[in-house]
Order: structure tokens, then sequence, then C-alpha cells
């Protein structure tokens, strides 16, 4: 009896994909993969402006407080305010000021600071393709 539903079901021929399907497979792998990628890059660019925007205050904070601590706003007010003796002894009063810069605040002010500008300016470059996923994703 088995022999009958060999023969009965040998004129069905197989079916053939579609023209392009392959092709169409390869389209939507190589669409996931850049999804992916880009998924990627929106994150690390949310973390790091995250991580810059949480960092520029605090480092803020230090700068102005090291700048405090050191003199530095005592050196530059008594330049300002008594110029004929700046104008004189302009040397010691750099070699002062230069002295007692928070050298450690600014570095990590600056840091923070061109992160953030950096990560903006690298988000505004690549604008289209992140905006591009992001309507993706919700209209889909």
């Amino acid at each position: 009896m088995r022999k009958d539903y060999e023969k009965l079901f040998t004129h069905l021929k197989a079916e053939e994909p579609s023209a392009g399907l392959f092709d169409r497979i390869i389209l939507a792998i190589r669409r996931e993969r850049e999804a992916r990628q880009t998924r990627k890059l929106l994150f690390s660019f949310l973390f790091i402006l995250v991580v810059s925007c949480i960092a520029t205050p605090l480092s803020w904070m230090m700068l102005i407080n090291q700048a405090k601590d050191s003199g530095i706003f005592y050196f530059i007010s008594t330049a300002v305010s008594d110029l004929g003796t700046f104008f004189i002894l302009w040397q010691d009063f750099s070699l002062a000021i230069l002295e007692s810069l928070p050298i450690t605040g600014i570095i990590a002010f600056t840091i923070s600071i061109g992160l953030a500008f950096f990560t903006i300016r690298l988000f505004l470059y690549k604008k289209r393709l992140l905006l591009g996923y992001l309507t993706q994703r919700t209209t889909v």
C-alpha cells in the first residue's frame, strides 16, 4: 500500500522559489546587520554623553574649589587692581599665577567638556543614520 502513495505523489513537481529570493534574503541580512551596528553606535553615543554630562558639573566644581584653595583669585585681583605694580613685577606675578593654577581641575574639566562636544558633534554627523534607525523601529 505504501507504493501506491508514492505513485500518487510522483506527478507533483517541487515548487521553485520565486525569482530574487536569494537577493531579498541577503538584503534582509545586511539591513539587520546595519541596524545592529547602528543600535550599538546609538547606545555608545548615549553612554558617552551621559557620562560626560555627569562629569562636567563635577569637574567644574572641582576646578572652582581648587582655584579658591590655590589663591589664584588673589593674584589676579591684585594684578588687576594695581596695574602699575603689575607691569613692574609682571614676571613675578605671572610665575605666581602659573604656580598656583589648578592643573588637575583644568584637565578634568577640559576632558569632560571635550568629550561632550565630541559626542554631540559625532551624533550630529551620524544623525541621518541614527534618526533613520529610530524612525524605522518606531514605524514597524
